[in-house]
């Protein structure tokens, strides 16, 4: 167990090697320190911090830098959010106040206004689709044998999908069918409404399709879509700014990690709760080593959870990247609400 004063060490340490970068001495620590000890004790005290792994020598100083077991217990015992600014508070508000035409926009904005903020990687997933509902389908003629299928949930969302009309079905008869849809499907969940397009439905259509050509698998391709998870990433250069790995296949897949669902899936999953800091090897990824990863939930409450995630370097300032998700997140929570509250009443 460490003494106050061995706290207090780490904690400088950690706060001015994350701030500046260099290496840290004892004296440096000394002058540093809210209490008055001499150097001889910053030392010893360092020597034990260094014993137990907590901070390690670089090779090009005589300076102590934290290692990953010291910035974790950086992390969960010393931690405190820093108040955010009141230069950035303006800027999250004004950001956000935005007129914004679906959610996906503003938790898409609020991707690149956290990469902006804190020049790290940002992701954002808009809150959870489980408990919306099935607001209709409508089909719009793009000319020739083209038409958009569009899908609208209770949320407000929208997912359009195009697609060509089979040579032997006509505009009429598609019309036809989507007013049985929404007939039988609006008002149930989206799961409800892929769950009846693959049992009951066809059989309903039947009747007015002499071939479904691939008509069905359309719409249960939008309801797919609709109740997949959306994450949006903000400054994913930026990653490349942290690697110590100048591998150009390590590189390469530093870049392709947000292309793809499943990838961001493995990166934000297992969270541990709604704030979560993970620490180079416990992002269970090779490439990520040097990597640390804030996660926070934002709460719009009968709509479901969202999520924010800030990737960094080990050595990000942690106290203000997690003071300005906290204040970002509520901000969030607050006007995607407004957003609702907006489409309730219209």
């Amino acid at each position: 167990m460490l003494t106050d004063r061995e706290l207090l060490i780490l904690e400088e340490i950690v706060q001015e090697y994350t701030e500046n970068g260099k290496p840290i001495g004892s004296k440096a620590v000394m002058n540093n320190l809210p209490i008055k000890v001499s150097s001889a004790t910053i030392r010893n005290d360092m020597a034990k911090l260094e014993d137990l792994g907590l901070i390690e020598k670089t090779h090009s100083s005589s300076g102590r830098v934290p290692s990953l077991m010291g910035y974790r217990y950086y992390v969960d015992h010393l931690l405190r959010p820093e108040e955010v600014d009141q230069t950035e508070a303006l800027q999250i508000q004004r950001g956000l106040a935005t007129h914004f035409q679906e959610v996906d926009d503003i938790v898409r904005t609020s991707a690149e206004m956290l990469s902006n903020l804190t020049h790290y990687t940002a992701l954002t997933l808009k809150p959870e689709q489980k408990g919306a509902t099935l607001d209709g389908f409508r089909m719009v003629p793009l000319g020739g044998n083209q038409v958009m299928l569009i899908l609208v949930s209770s949320n407000g969302d929208v997912t359009s999908q195009q697609f060509s009309i089979p040579h032997e079905m006509n505009g009429e008869t598609l019309e036809r069918v989507v007013r049985i849809m929404n007939d039988r499907l609006v008002g149930k969940t989206l799961s409800q409404v892929y769950y009846h397009l693959r049992t009951d439905i066809p059989q309903v259509v039947e009747k007015y399709l002499q071939s479904d050509a691939g008509v069905l698998d359309v719409f249960q391709d939008i309801v797919t879509r609709s109740t997949r998870d959306r994450y949006f990433v903000g400054g994913k250069l930026n990653v490349l700014n942290f690697s110590k790995n100048v591998d150009v296949n390590s590189l390469r897949g530093l870049l392709t990690l947000f292309n793809e669902n499943e990838q961001i899936n493995g990166l934000l999953g297992n969270k541990r709760s709604d704030l979560d800091v993970k620490i180079g090897d416990e992002l269970s990824n090779a490439l990520l080593k040097d990597f640390s990863l804030i996660t926070a939930t934002y709460d719009v409450g009968s709509r479901g959870k969202g999520l924010i995630a800030i990737l960094g370097p080990t050595s990000m300032q942690y106290s203000k990247t997690l003071g300005l998700i906290n204040t970002f997140r509520y901000q969030l929570s607050h006007r995607i609400l407004q957003y609702y509250k907006h489409l309730d009443d219209s």
